[in-house]
């Protein structure tokens, strides 16, 4: 069974997908990027800034499936420029600073909305 995980904390899917699918236990966010929810309007001007409002989206939408990021086993992050990687690792440590889980970090040449970060996160419930 899957089931469909939606939250007004995060923005709303700006095309044909789910904010996140719960299956087997397995919550499995979209990749969220540094919108505001309440403006859908992109959060900072820099990398490190919309890496943490990319991460307080996934943050909401993990724990609207129910779970918090101590349930989160994987991440996976996709940067504009991997010279921003120190800055963005930074702020991602914030948000895990005891038992990370796993992660990869893609450089790719553009994203969605021209951002400079998006993050999706796999989270597990038993």
């Amino acid at each position: 069974m899957r089931e469909i995980i939606h939250t007004d904390a995060a923005p709303a899917a700006i095309g044909p997908y789910s904010q996140a699918n719960m299956a087997g236990g397995f919550l499995f966010t979209a990749g969220q990027i540094a919108l505001d929810p309440a403006t859908m309007e992109i959060v900072g001007d820099d990398a490190a800034a919309q890496a943490r409002r990319a991460l307080v989206n996934a943050k909401a939408v993990v724990e609207a499936g129910g779970l918090t990021l101590g349930d989160v086993v994987k991440v996976t992050m996709f940067i504009r420029d991997m010279a921003q990687f120190g800055n963005i690792n930074a702020v991602y440590q914030e948000f895990f600073p005891d038992r990370p889980p796993a992660r990869s970090v893609v450089e790719v040449s553009r994203l969605p909305k021209d951002v400079l970060v998006e993050i999706e996160m796999i989270a597990y419930g038993s």
